[in-house]
């Protein structure tokens, strides 16, 4: 079995599984973002009372932070008395952060776990060795009643990344790079494996980029079985103890992709899908409004950084330069 399966099995308290069943699995952590006050009226409606485990569940308001309107206001007062009157442990408001970095950093997010939340990039967890998907918020008021959710055991894609890229090139690059390969159908509700060379060398940061946006291609999630720079990282956030699952050296994958990236530029997506992907020469020069640097793609410490290396010593273009 593939390490994934392991986590499935073990979690629906099964010996096996195999592509294509449905299952019933353990929950070890489900998050909510502020964009799904639903999933409180979904529990009642559903007739919940208490969530199954208070020390399991949290919200993270990220999307609106700050406040952009009064709604969102109300949909975090909302969240927060329901947070208040369940006695959740955990929380996570306005200034905290973004869902997938604040919760690997508070030791919540360990390997062999199965974690859902209301973001579709939950796939980002995957760099930790465990299983995360995105839910809706149906799926999710289920998991806060019974602390179980159904799947689809997935199909499992192997894409190997050998060789290193270019200078300035960053993982970010390369998985647009992937992307604009298996395009944004290329992997729907099938599982991505990250593996190679290049992932083995990856910081804890790097390899979050590539599974977050394994969902890109419509992937379920996505896996890459953590290094030692993950392990230390785990280690010093959280004292669960955990099991670092193992994918059986005769297992086959449904499919097998190598891209050499040696050499590879840095990319740009266009419009109008994500998959329209190229090297930034072919865009051109055009005329940006505003730039961002964060989002949970890319907006930790090291992606500033970089961006602080760049922009060292320059400033803003003037206003007429834009007129």
């Amino acid at each position: 079995m593939h390490a994934i399966e392991k986590i499935l099995a073990k979690h629906s308290g099964r010996d096996r599984v195999v592509s294509g069943e449905i299952i019933t699995a353990d929950i070890d952590f489900a998050e909510i973002n502020d964009l799904y006050l639903q999933t409180i009226y979904s529990f009642r409606e559903m007739g919940g009372e208490k969530v199954w485990d208070r020390d399991k569940a949290a919200f993270v308001f990220d999307h609106y932070a700050p406040s952009p309107t009064i709604e969102a206001s109300r949909n975090h007062r909302e969240m927060r008395l329901f947070r208040q009157e369940q006695g959740l442990t955990h929380h996570f408001d306005i200034n905290a952060g973004i869902c997938h970095q604040v919760m690997p950093e508070a030791g919540l997010v360990y390997p062999g776990m199965i974690l859902v939340a209301t973001d579709s990039h939950t796939t980002t967890h995957g760099a930790f060795g465990c299983l995360g998907t995105g839910i809706g918020a149906i799926d999710m008021a289920t998991v806060l009643i019974t602390g179980k959710l159904w799947f689809r055991v997935p199909e499992i894609i192997r894409i190997h990344l050998e060789g290193m890229p270019g200078s300035h090139v960053l993982p970010k690059d390369v998985i647009l790079y992937i992307i604009g390969k298996m395009k944004a159908d290329g992997a729907v509700y099938k599982a991505i494996e990250f593996t190679g060379p290049y992932v083995e060398q990856l910081d804890v940061a790097g390899r979050m980029v590539l599974c977050n946006m394994a969902v890109e291609m419509g992937a379920k999630t996505a896996y890459m079985e953590p290094n030692q720079a993950v392990l230390d990282y785990v280690a010093g956030r959280t004292s669960r103890p955990f099991t670092v699952e193992q994918t059986d050296s005769d297992f086959e994958y449904q499919e097998t992709y190598v891209f050499d990236i040696s050499g590879l530029k840095p990319q740009v997506s266009m419009p109008s899908s994500v998959d329209n992907v190229g090297a930034v020469a072919r865009a051109g020069r055009v005329r940006i409004d505003q730039a961002f640097v964060g989002a949970c793609t890319g907006g930790r410490v090291e992606d500033i950084g970089e961006a602080a290396r760049i922009l060292k010593g320059r400033t803003i273009a003037p206003m007429s330069v834009w007129l």
